[in-house]
């Protein structure tokens, strides 16, 4: 069954104002977007981390070109029929017009949403100045509403993850990153309900996106439901998972050790699920 384009950035972007929360896992690939989908996820974002990883890249140097993350993010998308956003890092660029041309990149590859963050891809100054910021998200803004469909655009403050744990920053960000006309607000890091609390309060009534299993959060799923966030997403989790498996496997066949096979998920299942 195939849904169009514009159905699916309707369902996605109603995802952001009906009632509760909701789970947007992050697939890698077109196999682990059909394993989410067929468990009844609504939605599906793809991983920068995750696709790094798939190539054999690390992350968060600008090492994956926007070719093949946009590759990559067509790949998913058409493995299912769920709405798919996309990380977008940085967008590839830092001018504005760079951020624009990105988001029209991914409305193109049959995206319906994509993240813009305020990273430089320099870890030795990893983070755009304010005044870039916020241009780069006017732009990204600019951009998806030029299209004939809704394409729900996230921005994200990045400085909690690179070393800068300035909250204060990251809100006044987030707060301007709203005026300017973003759909999501994004900060991953948060590690406390306090903290998250305060950029659901700072941006209201815009919905926070919150990332878990990158950190030892100390909240849960429903803590982060009753203080108002509308959108919960894995990160590199998922991914780290898989290959956190394949290294444990293989290390033990250096020592001659097959045990992992014990319990692992039959190829029978499997060969099901993606028939």
């Amino acid at each position: 069954m195939r849904i169009s384009q514009e159905v699916k950035a309707e369902l996605f972007s109603r995802l952001h104002t009906d009632e509760g929360l909701f789970i947007i896992p992050n697939p890698w690939d077109a196999g682990s977007a059909k394993i989410l989908a067929g468990l009844g996820f609504k939605a599906l974002a793809t991983t920068s981390a995750g696709l790094a990883f798939s190539l054999g890249k690390a992350d968060g140097i600008a090492a994956v070109t926007r070719n093949e993350a946009l590759q990559n993010a067509r790949v998913i998308a058409d493995a299912t029929t769920l709405p798919v956003s996309a990380d977008l890092e940085n967008g590839y660029g830092h001018k504005p017009s760079d951020c624009a041309e990105t988001i029209l990149l991914a409305a193109e590859a049959g995206l319906v949403g994509g993240s813009i963050e305020d990273t430089t891809g320099d870890p030795s100054d990893p983070i755009l100045t304010f005044e870039l910021s916020v241009e780069r998200i006017k732009a990204a803004v600019q951009a998806a509403n030029s299209l004939p469909f809704k394409f729900t655009l996230t921005a994200r403050a990045e400085n909690l993850i690179y070393g800068r744990p300035d909250l204060a920053d990251t809100i006044k960000r987030l707060q301007a990153f709203a005026e300017a006309g973003a759909d999501v607000l994004f900060a991953p890091g948060l590690k406390t309900i306090e903290e998250v609390k305060a950029v659901v309060d700072a941006v209201a009534p815009k919905p926070v996106n919150v990332v878990m299993g990158l950190s030892n959060a100390a909240f849960t799923a429903a803590d982060a439901e009753r203080i108002g966030v509308k959108r919960i997403s894995t990160g590199s989790s998922l991914a780290r998972v898989a290959y956190g498996a394949l290294l444990n496997a293989a290390t033990g066949l250096q020592q001659q050790n097959f045990a992992f096979a014990e319990g692992i998920t039959s190829y029978a299942t499997l060969n099901k699920m993606f028939a």
